[in-house]
């Protein structure tokens, strides 16, 4: 009934007759510990930019958005109707406007909105952050960080806004020019958006576009699970107007980062299958230094099964062994890499200056599940061929 831990206890002892036996199970357990910790931390890292550029994405495209068709209109009783009808949502009208934003020889192309700030705090959290050094009124603008450093703004300081709109000027159409006094600025994370948005009175932009006051050009919605009630808020609107959720204008650069987490975790993952052909070559080499003793086993009594479950076993253990230390170091790097920040990030570039970390269940069972199968696989053949060791024929040449 012992035989099987005790034989393994004895094969995974050092042999100092064949020593490169046991060098080879170590390289297999290095291997296998090495592929399983950098598993780990790749996925976290992956799964933390996704997660980051999720949220910074969700806020700065608005999980919902409202806008007229070709032939309708957003106006002040659609926006009334959604409040009532909708009172745990939160709803912002908005105009907008493609500009080109200029600060002395430097020029930026973006879009400036007019909003309501009460309710545009409701449904953008970097907007409500940027609301604290001071809430844009009249002819006032909120610009990003990203812009305010490009243009060397202080507050107070003066921005010309050049509109697609165009208007009389003399003999000639001229587009509408505009200065703002920059009140404010917000800070999103994300360098594109901070200098491509800025933000002034709902008020403000009607006038200068010409718009009634109760026509928008369209109303954004804060929604705590926008892909439920995108369904619950379209069964209800006009024919005049569409919802779009976030996640339909950055579907494909989601799924980009998807097919390159998919992508890495297959390529590591040949790390711990490379590490497992350790764990062939040394149950062989274990195999055919043993011949003579599992030859004797099996004239002693022992079945064919509980040879081949001795190397089984043998292999699991080493593969175990490696897998656990693996989990063990991956799970330690990740908390020393979000406690210090060994790692700074550009952040003009990606949407926080440090490592995002986020390693979720499901990943973090697959490879688990996935490392045990390789060696399971692994081990399976070595034990197979200690399983048909021809006892007569090894008995008598040794």
């Amino acid at each position: 009934m012992n035989i099987v831990p005790y034989l393994v206890k004895r094969f995974l002892r050092f042999d100092k007759e064949q020593p490169f036996i046991f060098l080879s199970a170590l390289l297999a357990f290095s291997g296998i510990a090495l592929g399983v910790m950098v598993l780990i931390i790749a996925m976290a890292l992956m799964n933390g930019f996704d997660n980051e550029f999720k949220k910074k994405l969700t806020v700065m495209n608005y999980p919902l958005t409202i806008q007229p068709k070709f032939y309708g209109t957003a106006n002040t009783d659609l926006l009334n109707d959604l409040r009532s009808r909708f009172p745990e949502l939160s709803f912002s009208p908005y105009v907008t406007s493609a500009v080109l934003s200029r600060g002395g020889d430097q020029m930026e192309g973006g879009y400036l909105f007019g909003v309501d700030f009460n309710a545009e705090a409701a449904v953008n959290s970097v907007v409500k952050e940027g609301l604290k050094g001071g809430v844009p009124e009249g002819f006032e603008v909120m610009v990003g960080k990203s812009l305010q450093e490009e243009f060397l703004l202080k507050k107070g300081d003066k921005l010309t806004y050049i509109f697609t709109q165009m208007e009389p000027g003399g003999l000639a159409l001229t587009p509408k020019i505009k200065r703002f006094k920059e009140v404010s600025t917000f800070n999103s994370g994300l360098s594109a958006y901070d200098k491509g948005f800025s933000y002034t009175s709902l008020d403000a932009l009607q006038r200068i576009l010409g718009i009634p006051s109760n026509l928008y050009d369209g109303i954004h919605v804060h929604s705590p699970n926008p892909e439920a009630d995108i369904k619950r808020i379209s069964a209800v609107l006009p024919d005049t107007v569409s919802i779009r959720g976030w996640w339909e204008d950055n579907g494909n650069f989601f799924a980009a980062l998807k097919m390159e987490k998919m992508s890495l975790f297959i390529v590591l993952m040949l790390i711990i299958l490379i590490a497992a052909i350790n764990i062939i070559s040394s149950l062989l080499m274990t195999v055919m230094n043993r011949r003579s003793e599992i030859a004797l086993l099996v004239s002693l009594g022992a079945s064919k099964e509980e040879v081949k479950k001795i190397f089984l076993v043998l292999g699991i253990v080493i593969g175990i062994l490696g897998i656990a230390t693996g989990t063990i170091l991956g799970l330690f790097g990740i908390w020393v890499l979000s406690t210090f920040q060994i790692i700074s990030l550009p952040a003009d570039v990606y949407p926080t200056s440090t490592l995002p970390l986020d390693l979720s269940m499901v990943d973090f069972f697959s490879i688990i599940i996935g490392a045990f199968v390789i060696v399971l696989l692994s081990a399976w053949y070595p034990a197979k061929k200690a399983s048909e060791v021809d006892v007569l024929t090894v008995l008598r040449n040794e």
